[in-house]
């Protein structure tokens, strides 16, 4: 079965430093805590082949089907991480639901 992940990309934030601080000690650890997310992997954008990226941060948080991925978004966790990531940076978000290709 293919693991699902929602992505989670985040553009450029005003303030850097501010969106670090509660992106790392607030957003992250809430995220952390929905039921039955397997693996959180956190990257920073340095870049892009052709120099800046619009991009800051990239967030893939898998699960082991769709289901769990849709049963996660539904607790309690889930709707709480997802109104913490609208109030702090729901104009520099974009949410994907993605499932692993296996080939």
């Amino acid at each position: 079965m293919a693991r699902a992940k929602v992505i989670a990309l985040y553009k450029q934030p005003e303030d850097k430093e501010k969106f670090d601080e509660h992106y790392f000690n607030v957003h992250g650890p809430l995220t952390a805590k929905i039921p039955g997310l397997r693996e959180m992997n956190v990257t920073k954008i340095v870049g892009s082949p052709m120099g800046k990226s619009e991009y800051y941060l990239q967030c893939e948080m898998i699960y082991d089907d769709m289901e769990s991925l849709q049963k996660a978004m539904k607790s309690d966790e889930g709707k709480a991480s997802g109104k913490d990531a609208f109030q702090f940076a729901g104009d520099i978000i974009t949410l994907m639901i993605g499932e692993e290709v296996d080939e």
